[in-house]
């Protein structure tokens, strides 16, 4: 079926209220808190959020951030960090979401943007549309009572001061700035973003208390810093409280450690619980006992390469490479056919190309290698990366992979 799909207007509120209010209504759940609602709309690009309505009713949404990622090598690539995306239970089934995504692409695609990226509260929905799950999030809960942290050499220079996580904002922003660049799947923060993390109604603590900022600093220099709040517990044998972690970083493994230690030795409390961390996060070798922190994965971030040839040029390989791909992308045609990658640690040219093919794959599963957190190797054991010239996948697998573990930090 046919229906109207249009950007909203800026010069008109009411209709960004009801584009919100569509949203909340087809993800259920309770509203969210005005002070939520006025941060989602300071941040909203109007000339790429979509509204789609059947007749006068708005029964679709969808919206793009410009964002700039870091992929291997340390580029800050320009992306689109797609969100909002709805389709009104009344609406199922009849191509809502498949317009909606046709024309995003298209967009991206006039706009010079090669790669798209999305967190998904569906998993399974987007790989229809070319995009593949390219980071983990590692989640857990730490019993301190019987898990210590390594505390290095070092650690006793570091001082450690509570400042409200309003005050605190630039000091946390400026260790995070200086991380962006180290790490595959890092977003530089778009201005008006770093306020959401110091977002704490009183109405959406969810049984904690407020949010504590606590910076980790050296000779008065900040060198990491960890935000998180306190449920309180009892139980017959005394305090049961349990830290929930929002997030922490340092610019040095000492302060690292040392934020751990801090973390694990909050009077009252006997666990700590976290949703997101890196896969290879150093907490797992500070840890004394792995099997009491309860680790686990989830996905992450998901990619969809929009321009394959500027998307493989714009990042660096691991291990020098020179392979044709034969890209299967049905949704994205201009993307299908072969490509010839040629690259290593200093750069690289993925150009079309006649010769024969060498590894084959769709655009979903170059997506998910993208970033160098999930190896080709790995998929061709799933029987979707197939290798027509021997030694072209190990060759590949080694090349894409990469180190430190890309890592999404936060949704949006």
């Amino acid at each position: 079926m046919t229906f109207d799909t249009r950007a909203l207007a800026p010069e008109n509120p009411q209709e960004w209220d009801t584009f919100f209010d569509r949203l909340e209504r087809a993800f259920g759940g309770p509203p969210a808190l005005p002070e939520e609602r006025a941060q989602w709309r300071a941040v909203t690009e109007f000339d790429r959020t979509l509204a789609v309505r059947d007749g006068a009713e708005l029964i679709g949404t969808a919206g793009a951030f410009s964002f700039r990622m870091t992929v291997p090598g340390g580029a800050a690539l320009a992306v689109p960090g797609v969100t909002m995306v709805s389709v009104q239970p009344t609406h199922r089934r009849r191509g809502v979401l498949t317009g909606l995504m046709r024309t995003q692409l298209d967009d991206f695609r006039e706009r010079g943007e090669a790669v798209a990226v999305l967190t998904a509260s569906e998993p399974a929905i987007y790989g229809r549309f070319g995009y593949g799950i390219a980071t983990k999030q590692l989640y857990g809960t730490i019993d301190t009572t019987r898990v210590a942290f390594a505390r290095p050499a070092g650690a006793e220079r570091i001082r450690f001061r509570f400042v409200s996580p309003a005050d605190g904002l630039d000091a946390c922003e400026a260790v995070y700035a200086r991380l962006v660049p180290g790490r595959a799947g890092l977003l530089a923060r778009a201005p008006g973003w770093a306020a959401r993390f110091v977002l704490d109604p009183p109405a959406g603590r969810e049984e904690t208390g407020p949010l504590h900022c606590v910076l980790a600093e050296v000779d008065g220099e900040t060198r990491g810093y960890a935000r998180y709040a306190v449920a309180d517990g009892w139980s017959n044998a005394g305090a049961d409280g349990t830290i929930r972690l929002q997030d922490v970083e340092a610019l040095d493994p000492v302060t690292y450690a040392a934020l751990w230690n801090f973390l694990g030795s909050v009077d009252l409390t006997s666990s700590i619980t976290f949703h997101n961390r890196p896969a290879d996060d150093p907490l797992q070798h500070l840890a004394s006992d792995p099997r009491r922190c309860r680790l686990g994965y989830r996905d992450g971030l998901h990619v969809r390469l929009v321009d394959i040839g500027a998307a493989l040029a714009a990042r660096t390989y691991t291990a020098p490479v020179d392979v044709v791909l034969d890209v299967e992308d049905a949704f994205c045609p201009w993307n299908s056919g072969r490509w010839r990658l040629s690259g290593d640690a200093k750069g690289a040219v993925c150009e079309r190309t006649v010769d024969p093919a060498e590894l084959e794959l769709s655009i979903k599963e170059l997506g998910a290698a993208y970033l160098g957190g999930f190896g080709l190797s790995a998929m061709a054991g799933a029987g979707l990366v197939r290798e027509a010239r021997p030694g072209a996948l190990a060759e590949a697998s080694a090349a894409f992979r990469g180190d430190p573990e890309p890592w999404l930090p936060h949704g949006f």
